[in-house]
């Protein structure tokens, strides 16, 4: 059933918002969960393919991406391919309450160390990337919807880092379909992604557009 469909997500008046984040979180982590390896394999593929094929991505310099966790997209193919063609991947660490940092990686076997709840994070001695020479970031999340709302894991690194990074640098969520809901209970710190990439489809939210002209 796409999360589109199912009502997930639908915030009503009076709901507490992170109440709602969690609830939605935990049915769609449950359905991610829940993927046959042969569905999965094939969705990452096909989403690998459109990620690496968008322009931004294609022609970035510095990619800020992410290493993938449990059931997450595996990144690890997306981000050897952005290292063999000569761009400089930075992969987050974090370094303490609501903040990470990104770290310039260029061997993930040997660069990659299990951190914070045993996600793979960067060495700390690993060359530090400013935030001002990232050309586009890769988001991970939970849930999406199509006006670009992203939920992400519940601590808030995201939101405070997107917003030290130039304000022309794209955010490309990658999701699968079944991450796709109505709608993302949102916060006004949550921060919006300008495009989607699933297995299916490349989706440009115009997120930051309309927010500019309302």
């Amino acid at each position: 059933m796409n999360g589109l469909s199912d009502g997930l997500g639908v915030a009503h008046p009076g709901d507490d918002a992170a109440a709602a984040k969690r609830a939605l979180r935990d049915v769609v982590l449950a359905r991610r969960d829940a993927m046959a390896d042969t569905q999965r394999h094939a969705a990452d593929t096909a989403l690998r393919s459109r990620l690496a094929a968008l322009p931004a991505v294609a022609g970035g310099r510095t990619i800020l991406g992410f290493a993938s966790f449990r059931s997450e997209i595996d990144t690890m193919p997306f981000i050897a391919v952005c290292l063999a063609r000569g761009a400089v991947v930075a992969l987050p660490l974090i370094v303490g309450p609501h903040h990470m940092e990104a770290f310039a990686v260029s061997d993930p076997a040997r660069d990659l160390v299990p951190g914070r709840f045993d996600i793979p994070e960067p060495r700390p001695e690993l060359p530090l990337v400013d935030p001002g020479t990232i050309d586009v970031v890769i988001v991970p999340g939970s849930a999406f919807d199509l006006a670009g709302g992203r939920m992400g894991y519940g601590g808030g690194f995201y939101d405070t880092y997107l917003a030290r990074l130039r304000t022309d640098v794209p955010r490309v969520a990658i999701a699968y379909e079944l991450q796709l809901v109505e709608r993302v209970p949102r916060e006004p710190h949550d921060l919006c992604v300008d495009t989607i990439v699933t297995e299916k489809r490349t989706i440009a939210t115009g997120c930051r557009t309309v927010a500019a002209t309302t």
